[in-house]
């Protein structure tokens, strides 16, 4: 089973857009408020070496195999199935 998180900001139009997406889909995932949570921030800037969000992991049997930054329809499609 993949575990998926998503770093947002309480305030950015395309976090929303990426858990809404999620959440039509009935894909569960973990969220974090990286403007909230300074230790979310930091993990993910870790991860990501950035900023920006939002900014998805998707792991697999303890592992990262996918890393996506923004909105990427795409990219979630293929990580997410």
């Amino acid at each position: 089973m993949k575990k998926i998180t998503v770093y947002s900001t309480t305030t950015c139009p395309y976090c929303r857009m990426l858990t809404r997406w999620l959440d039509d889909k009935k894909i569960s995932y973990s969220e974090y408020k990286v403007d909230q949570n300074p230790f979310a921030a930091q993990a993910m800037v870790s991860l990501s070496g950035q900023r920006g969000v939002p900014f998805t992991t998707v792991e697999q049997d303890g592992k990262i195999i996918n890393k996506i930054l923004g909105f990427d329809v795409n990219q979630l499609q293929l990580a997410v199935n």
